[in-house]
């Protein structure tokens, strides 16, 4: 199960986020999103944990509970849905 964690500190890691997990069982995976252009934490992450008991033990657990200063926002995360290009900004008028 994939799960959304938002409010991240600007400061946490990718492997600390992951640490914040693995007490309630397996990490696939574990990120903080970052900026391309800067390299800067974008506040919030992801984390994949294959059981869904696991992963719905960790939501229920570290929602509402604080990790370097800020409160943290878990939930299960949501499929992307599918962006619509713009198809402007070519500078052509009609």
């Amino acid at each position: 199960m994939n799960i959304y964690v938002g409010n991240l500190s600007y400061e946490v890691t990718d492997e600390e986020l992951r640490d914040a997990f693995a007490r309630f069982g397996q990490v696939a995976s574990a990120n903080v999103i970052k900026d391309r252009q800067t390299g800067r934490s974008k506040g919030f992450g992801f984390v994949e944990m294959p059981t869904q008991s696991e992963a719905q033990a960790a939501i229920a657990g570290l929602n509402g509970t604080e990790l370097k200063g800020r409160t943290l926002n878990v939930s299960e995360a949501r499929p992307r849905t599918e962006r619509k290009g713009g198809g402007a900004g070519r500078g052509e008028r009609r």
